[in-house]
């Protein structure tokens, strides 16, 4: 982050008691910087993504009331054969794995959609999952940044759906408005999560500031 960034916004508390729209500027200076480090795509990029992903399913996991943190998760995936299965935790984390996976314009297709709600443990019907599919296609085209990450959160909500794929369907959304390869794992490792649902604008900003 730019000096002055850090110096104007030293942590998340400061920055919450902020208008949004002073917040929506932070976090665009913050994501604008976060678009260069991810496009230089230098030799620990991957690795960075897949950490960010570790993190995040590790409070998606705490989230559903299970008690693995990042080590087990990671020794679950790493130390389970090809073609076991990883458990309810593991598919948590290998759905946030995924997503830093795979490449960005595979990650909103209803195949891929259907499979992060498996993988959380929430799968829907083909009907459901189209509905979404098709309406994320529709924010993605018409709303702004920072309305496209909101309404996207409500749309999950609308589905009573968990925040946390609100979380890993904003990151793919902001992967694709970004023109990036591969999505990072922004949102799903963030203690905001706990919010209410009412406050998802200010709940984005301030995740993408910080």
């Amino acid at each position: 982050m730019p000096s002055w960034l850090r110096r104007a916004v030293p942590d998340a508390q400061g920055l919450a008691g902020k208008e949004v729209d002073d917040i929506a500027i932070t976090a665009g200076t913050a994501i604008c910087a976060l678009d260069a480090v991810v496009r230089r795509q230098e030799r620990w990029a991957g690795a960075w993504r897949q950490r960010l992903a570790l993190a995040a399913g590790a409070v998606t996991v705490r989230q559903a009331g299970r008690v693995e943190d990042e080590a087990a998760l990671r020794d679950t995936v790493l130390l389970t054969r090809s073609g076991d299965d990883v458990g309810p935790a593991g598919r948590m984390f290998l759905g946030w794995r995924r997503l830093a996976l795979r490449p960005t314009e595979e990650l909103l297709t209803k195949a891929s959609i259907a499979k992060v709600l498996e993988d959380f443990g929430h799968a829907r019907g083909d009907e459901m999952v189209g509905d979404l599919a098709d309406e994320l296609r529709q924010l993605a085209a018409t709303e702004g940044a920072v309305g496209m990450l909101t309404d996207a959160f409500v749309a999950v909500q609308r589905c009573d759906l968990p925040r946390s794929v609100g979380c890993w369907l904003a990151d793919a959304l902001l992967a694709q408005r970004l023109g990036w390869n591969h999505a990072t794992p922004l949102l799903g490792g963030e203690a905001a999560l706990a919010m209410s649902a009412g406050k998802s604008r200010r709940t984005v900003t301030v995740i993408a500031a910080t």
